[in-house]
């Protein structure tokens, strides 16, 4: 009888084995003991061994014994087989030591999670041979209390659900013949929508914001936006991780594309009969000179967009709000559905709105004050998540929207006529060389279809015939013949785009083409409705101009992943840009942006005191020896300290009104969380100082008789510095000093100005046209005070001579005027504003940057400098940097 086992022997003989047996040595190999290389050794060995048959076993008395040599052969190709499957295990690595040495989870070998994916397969399959303990979440206890109670919350949950699903009927009658339908999202009239229900993975993350289509693929790229301090409600990605200043000076100027998700940009839909439209659009400043004539009839037929400035009514002064863009539906839609019965005699249309979000919530307001004052009245649809934008600028711009655009056909092979003129573009590298805001709207098929996207066949740049024809197609611009696709207007449509295929649908139809040809087309494939503005530069008509791409909202990405990828002709992708980028396209095009650098409306002065908060915050973060000290600034002319708050554009001591208190802050308090609608940036702040538009900052600067104009008012100029130099935010704008006054030998009282014009005036450059340097041989070399370069050397050597000993004998030390040879800058009184925006310009290789003046100020200089007959001279200034006491001569310009 056996001896008796104990219980855990008994338990450890009925356990699996943790790991495998170690290899024992074949029959034919050495007997080695040693543990550690040599069992490895032994392993190697056993694996590289093939065992084989003598080939005498299959000859019979000098004959060949077929069934034994068959068997002999049978043998050895199974003992190759095996071979090669033991050499194949033996020589392998495990799944976690076949990735690179960066990517390494030697630690956590037992966690099939920390490898890669393309592994993830064969390394449970190991662990599960090798029998190694991994790790399992479900089945781990929880540590804390509060996980334990999260695990029992959840445990509940399941219960429930799982107990509401088994009271559900499972095969109910007629069940399988009932086709339900996603239902249509709702969309509230004149009230403010909802955004978006996020997932609830990212739910708590959008508590108080909410995130733009590609907010995933941005986060992984760019850096976002605080999350407890989004910008305008929305979690913007302000600029790229890597380096890319001069890249995107670069891709916008010489090639290549740059391209921005804004989706953030609010889009408001109004609706009614035309002329209560009118009414309502006039009454917030949309009325160009012949907008609403003969000259805007492509404006409102829906074939041109226009972009301007609007502004409320406050008594008889106009206040300007901020740019928006209107843009018409090219059809009408019957006005017997509506609620109100409205005659047939007054079609009722339909246009989008789309403005700033910063100035959003005034213009929400204004448009719903009005349109309750007209009968029948107008109705507004809030859809700034219903609709997305991109855009894109850029020499490769319109090679990328073609590459990734593919329109969809109407029947058979046949396209939409703005789909044809589209795709006749191929080769147009500016698109403003297009009519300007010109308007192409069709529908497009889904861009995944298509993806990753394929470099297109452009036309030979050098082949004048058909560089001829496509200006011949720019002149005459096709898309005017036909009415736009107005789908992009109607609910339903944008519903239908938006129920896109799986992903995995997406990948089995592209595995069941032939190779090399795109996935077909089928019919439940949706239309996804797209609408085209391409947009000039207000700096020059030579400048970059803009695509802008509308499409419903959750459409975006699909159309961005296909964007970013597209492999330009001129070599690599477009590149995505930030806010930052988007602010210096704008800054070296010329061009405020706004609402940085408009602080006369209320989103400018919101940004303003924001900007204070934060240049405050630094400057206190720093030690007091490496901070600059405002109280000890040194002007000259015993006048110390700094002009207002160094870190502000104190436009209030300006104009002279109270400042700003340093803690009020622009963003709404209210609770998003408890909140059913999402109230967008609330802009608390009122500005101080009022805006004055181009048009009429340009007309009193141009007219001769100069009336009273209130101090508050204020423009927008650019700098352009004459001498070297930068201009930096915040820095002060002077105009030039008043010529010195007349001695009065009986006043006693007068003190001489710290600088005089005649001083500043003497910094001006020479004029470019020079006349050409003269024969060094003749008699007008001679009495140049410069040695022309062509001089021989010995009758160089010779005037140098003769210069040195006719002059008088410098002074040592040299006296200079002002600082370091620079004159003093004017007093506080010639203070006419400030910079808003300053640093090195790319496209002009020189100092440029963008003011806001006092437009009183700068008349009035202008009325001093005609009085002296010197009209040149009112268009210069000086710019002193804050902090700083040297000033830089500088001409400005209205913007």
């Amino acid at each position: 009888m056996p001896p008796k086992t104990s219980m855990a022997e008994s338990a450890t003989l009925s356990r699996p084995q943790k790991r495998k047996d170690p290899p024992q040595p074949s029959s034919n190999s050495q007997n080695i003991t040693s543990k550690g290389r040599g069992m490895k050794r032994v392993k190697i060995h056993d694996a590289r061994s093939i065992l084989a048959q003598n080939a005498d076993a299959a000859l019979n008395k000098g004959e060949l014994d077929l069934p034994s040599f068959l068997k002999a052969r049978e043998f050895e190709i199974r003992a190759l087989e095996d071979g090669m499957q033991k050499s194949k295990a033996r020589l392998s690595r495990r799944a976690f030591q076949q990735v690179p040495r960066d990517m390494r989870r030697r630690t956590a070998s037992h966690n099939v999670k920390k490898v890669p994916n393309r592994l993830r397969n064969r390394a449970a399959r190991e662990m599960e041979d090798d029998n190694t303990p991994t790790v399992d979440r479900s089945k781990r206890k929880p540590a804390t209390s509060r996980g334990r109670l999260r695990a029992e919350t959840a445990k509940r949950l399941g219960i429930l659900a799982a107990g509401k699903r088994s009271l559900k009927p499972q095969n109910g009658i007629g069940a399988a013949d009932v086709h339900t339908r996603a239902a249509c999202p709702k969309i509230r009239t004149d009230k403010l929508n909802t955004p978006p229900r996020p997932v609830s993975k990212f739910r708590k993350r959008q508590i108080h914001k909410t995130w733009l289509p590609t907010h995933l693929w941005h986060a992984k790229r760019a850096r976002m936006t605080e999350p407890r301090n989004p910008l305008w409600r929305f979690a913007i990605p302000t600029t790229s991780t890597e380096k890319s200043y001069r890249p995107t000076h670069r891709a916008v100027g010489a090639r290549g594309a740059v391209a921005w998700d804004t989706s953030y940009m609010s889009t408001i839909r109004l609706e009614g009969p035309v002329e209560n439209l009118e009414k309502v659009l006039r009454g917030v400043g949309v009325d160009a000179p012949g907008i609403w004539e003969h000259k805007g009839e492509r404006w409102r037929a829906g074939k041109r967009g226009w972009t301007g400035w609007l502004s409320r009514k406050n008594k008889d002064d106009a206040i300007p709000i901020g740019p928006a863009t209107v843009i018409w539906c090219s059809t009408e839609i019957d006005s017997t559905n509506e609620g109100d019965p409205i005659p047939k005699k007054r079609p009722i249309r339909r246009l989008f709105l789309r403005t700033h979000p910063a100035v959003f919530l005034e213009t929400w307001d204004t448009l719903l004050q009005l349109s309750k004052l007209q009968r029948p009245m107008v109705h507004l649809e809030d859809l700034r998540f219903e609709i997305g934008s991109i855009s894109i600028t850029g020499p490769g711009s319109t090679e990328a929207l073609l590459g990734v655009l593919h329109p969809y056909p109407k029947s058979g092979d046949i396209l939409e006529s703005h789909a044809q003129t589209f795709q006749s573009l191929a080769g147009i590298t500016n698109p403003g060389s297009l009519p300007s805001d010109a308007i192409l709207s069709f529908s497009i098929m889904d861009p995944r279809l298509r993806y990753p996207p394929r470099r297109i066949t452009l036309p030979d740049s050098n082949d004048e015939k058909t560089n001829f024809e496509l200006l011949e197609m720019l002149s005459a611009w096709p898309a005017d013949t036909s009415n736009p696709l107005p789908d992009l207007f109607e609910r339903r449509m944008r519903f239908e785009a938006t129920r896109l295929p799986a992903q995995k649908s997406i990948n089995r139809r592209k595995s069941q083409a032939l190779p090399g040809s795109y996935a077909s087309i089928l019919p439940t494939d949706p239309r996804i409705p797209v609408m085209l503005l391409a947009s000039r530069s207000a700096s020059s008509a030579s400048a970059q101009g803009t695509w802008t791409l509308l499409a419903p909202w959750k459409c975006i990405l699909s159309v961005w992943y296909g964007l970013v990828h597209h492999p330009l002709s001129s070599g690599g992708n477009p590149r995505f840009g930030g806010l930052d980028e988007l602010r210096q396209v704008h800054f070296e095009h010329g061009v405020p942006w706004f609402p940085a650098d408009y602080p006369g409306t209320d989103a400018g002065f919101a940004w303003e005191a924001a900007e204070r908060e934060r240049r405050k915050r630094e400057w206190e973060s720093r030690p007091k020896g490496k901070r600059t000290e405002w109280e000890s600034l040194d002007l000259g002319a015993a006048r110390k300290g700094e002009i207002g708050r160094g870190w502000a554009c104190d436009f209030e001591r300006l104009v002279g009104v109270a400042p700003l208190a340093e803690c009020t802050k622009s963003i709404d308090t209210q609770d998003t969380e408890n909140s059913s609608v999402a109230q967008p940036e609330k802009v608390n702040i009122k500005s101080p100082i009022t805006h004055l538009g181009y048009q009429n900052f340009t007309t009193l600067l141009s007219s001769h008789d100069i009336g009273p104009t209130p101090s508050s008012q204020v423009a927008t100029i650019r700098l352009t510095l004459i001498t070297r130099g930068i201009a930096s935010p915040c820095a002060r704008i002077y105009r030039l000093p008043p010529p010195p006054p007349t001695a009065d030998p009986s006043s006693t009282t007068s003190s001489p100005p710290p600088t005089t014009r005649a001083e500043w005036l003497s910094h001006l450059p020479p004029p470019s046209k020079t006349k050409p340097l003269p024969n060094p041989k003749s008699k007008a070399a001679k009495d140049l005070g410069r040695i022309p370069l062509n001089t021989p050397i010995p009758q160089r050597v010779r005037l140098l001579a003769q210069a040195l000993l006719q002059g008088p004998a410098p002074t040592y030390p040299a006296v200079k005027n002002g600082l370091d040879g620079h004159p003093l800058v004017p007093n506080e009184e010639d203070l006419i504003g400030f910079v808003t925006t300053g640093e090195f310009n790319l496209a002009e290789g020189k100092g440029v940057a963008i003011g806001t003046v006092a437009v009183a100020k700068v008349l009035e200089g202008l009325k001093r400098d005609r009085g002296l007959g010197a009209k040149k001279d009112g268009r210069l200034c000086i710019v002193r940097n804050a902090g700083e006491s040297i000033g830089r001569l500088a001409r400005w310009e209205a913007v």
